[in-house]
């Protein structure tokens, strides 16, 4: 048995490499192996170099389809601006309101997510915050009932056709033109000042029944001023406050005449009954209570001016013909107001809304 290994070991010595090799067959498959991988890669490089080339066509053609569309409404609004200037005015603020009212909801779910990832309240919020929430809520109020008319099939004709002639009642203020918007808050403020007599009647009124002399005495003072044309100053704003948290002009005691005329400053609907009133027009003077305080951590001063005159309106002002720096004078004084009282007291801020902006400015004729 070694002997026979021996020789065949000696056998294959004397072969030679050759007989350790593979049989030529064994290896042009594999060769025929690697030539079909080189294949399959380059058919896989030119399959990339094709998608590639595809996502850039397509890329390139919907950036022409773009540009072209671009071009067209261009064009469009040239012709309209040229032919229907009034209506290419609607046209545009149409599509600049498209545009605001999109960027507020983006806001608004943006402050919404900060809310419930925090866990504030609204009251927490700082100052530009909650008046976008507070303004969105109103915002929102007012566009149901557009939205439940354009419910039925083939009403939104109607729905256009009472935007066009309604636009004060239906739209909301992103789809007022710049003249839409003068004409409609000096509309606004006219209905609002017509119920000033009203509240400073039914103050006078209630005052006249207060059983303290000093302070009855004082605040028919200050009514008389009013309705003579004069200014109060804060501080006789401040020497009557007690008045207005536990007596006859609390608002939970107020007469429903005095509270309906107070709803009508704070642009609240009169017609509900007793108890709806006073509870909506407490929640509404606390609220802009609330604002008060974040107002003042931020400083009037930060405010633009388009903020400013908005701030002062929602107070009682009608900021739109005045000067800048009489809108900041004012707020200042009112802030000084607000910031002093307790909510206790709500019913003199919102009788403040009335003696402080009745003599301080008067519109135009």
């Amino acid at each position: 048995m070694a002997l026979s290994r021996a020789a065949a070991r000696g056998g294959l010595w004397r072969l030679g490499p050759s007989a350790l090799s593979p049989p030529r067959e064994r290896i042009q498959p594999q060769l025929a192996l690697g030539v079909s991988r080189s294949q399959v890669c380059s058919q896989l490089r030119r399959s990339q170099v094709r998608s590639l080339s595809s996502r850039a066509a397509s890329r390139a053609l919907a950036a022409a389809v773009v540009g072209a569309a671009r071009w067209v409404n261009s064009r469009y609004e040239q012709y309209l601006e040229r032919s229907f200037p009034r209506f290419y005015i609607l046209h545009s603020t149409f599509k600049t309101g498209i545009q605001a009212l999109f960027l507020e909801v983006k806001e608004i779910v943006r402050i919404k997510s900060k809310m419930s990832q925090q866990r504030l309240s609204s009251q927490q919020l700082p100052y530009r915050e909650m008046e976008r929430l507070r303004q969105f809520r109103r915002d929102l109020l007012k566009a149901i009932p557009i939205g439940i008319i354009a419910i039925p099939p083939f009403a939104n004709f109607l729905v256009i056709i009472l935007m066009y002639f309604f636009p004060r009642q239906l739209l909301i203020r992103q789809f007022w033109t710049p003249k839409q918007q003068l004409e409609f808050l000096d509309t606004y403020d006219c209905i609002r000042r017509g119920s000033y007599p009203t509240v400073l009647r039914s103050l006078e009124l209630t005052a006249r029944a207060l059983p303290e002399p000093e302070p009855r005495e004082l605040l028919q003072q200050l009514c008389a001023q009013v309705q003579g044309g004069a200014r109060p100053h804060l501080a006789q704003l401040l020497a009557v406050r007690g008045l207005f948290s536990g007596s006859l002009l609390a608002l939970n005691r107020l007469q429903v005449d005095h509270v309906r005329a107070l709803s009508q400053v704070l642009f609240l609907t009169p017609h509900l009954p007793a108890f709806f009133l006073r509870h909506r027009l407490r929640s509404h003077v606390l609220e802009i209570r609330h604002l008060d305080r974040a107002l003042l951590t931020l400083g009037p001063g930060q405010l633009s001016e388009e903020e400013l005159r908005a701030a002062c309106y929602l107070r009682g002002l009608n900021s739109t013909h005045l000067g800048q720096a009489e809108c900041r004078a004012w707020l200042e004084q009112w802030l000084r107001l607000s910031c002093q009282l307790q909510a206790s007291e709500a019913s003199l801020l919102a009788h403040s809304m009335v003696l402080l902006s009745l003599n301080y400015s008067q519109p135009p004729e």
